[in-house]
């Protein structure tokens, strides 16, 4: 399956909630799902009967939700959580651990970009280094310990230094370190659930994946 390459902020009223997929955007009172909190479409506001969600129709909204807050594919997502399944704990905290460990979300979380797409662009292209060398997978996984930076001949980067002087992004995940003046940043551990600071109620991913 392709990638999906129309408006974001369709996605989010479409989940209606905040995917962070537009950076500042999503911050700022010019959001959609601020202005327009209800499904796109002809009958995304209609005034008829609402009809009661089924159960699978929550456990197929909820791993929507996720993966397009995280900017992947049917395949990428249903991958990613096949990998988790293998490995002991909670599969649902499994997943999302190994979604924040992803190299585009930990560039992100840094604050090196504004979203997680412009995070792909950046490694994709070559900006960003993982212990000293070049890594152009947005889907790398780093591991506790690694180091994780902006290339030196990347850091006056216009689009690099609008993320990182903007205000509204706020500090880092306590499970990362960052130091802006070296446009570089650490994963300390391994983070825990309480620590992913996403409203995902995961288990219903679980559910709908273990049918």
């Amino acid at each position: 399956m392709s990638r999906y390459v129309g408006p974001s902020c369709r996605l989010c009223r479409r989940e209606t909630t905040k995917l962070f997929l537009k950076g500042t955007k999503c911050l700022t009172e010019k959001c959609p799902v601020e202005r327009r909190s209800y499904p796109p479409g002809q009958h995304g506001q209609s005034g008829g009967r609402q009809r009661k969600a089924s159960e699978y129709s929550k456990q197929l909204r909820e791993k929507q939700k996720v993966k397009r807050m995280y900017g992947l594919t049917e395949r990428q997502f249903r991958n990613t959580f096949d990998g988790v399944t293998r490995e002991p704990g909670v599969k649902g905290t499994n997943l999302l651990v190994a979604l924040e460990t992803r190299l585009d979300n930990i560039v992100y979380r840094m604050g090196f970009a504004s979203s997680r797409k412009a995070a792909r662009q950046l490694i994709s292209h070559g900006h960003v280094e993982v212990n000293g060398g070049r890594v152009d997978i947005p889907a790398y996984h780093v591991v506790p310990g690694e180091e994780v930076r902006v290339a030196a001949s990347s850091r006056d980067n216009v689009a690099i230094r609008i993320a990182q002087e903007s205000s509204a992004r706020g500090q880092p995940v306590s499970w990362i370190s960052v130091d802006n003046e070296k446009a570089a940043g650490r994963l300390l551990e391994r983070p825990t659930r309480e620590a992913i600071p996403i409203n995902a109620q995961e288990q219903l991913i679980v559910e709908l994946y273990s049918k």
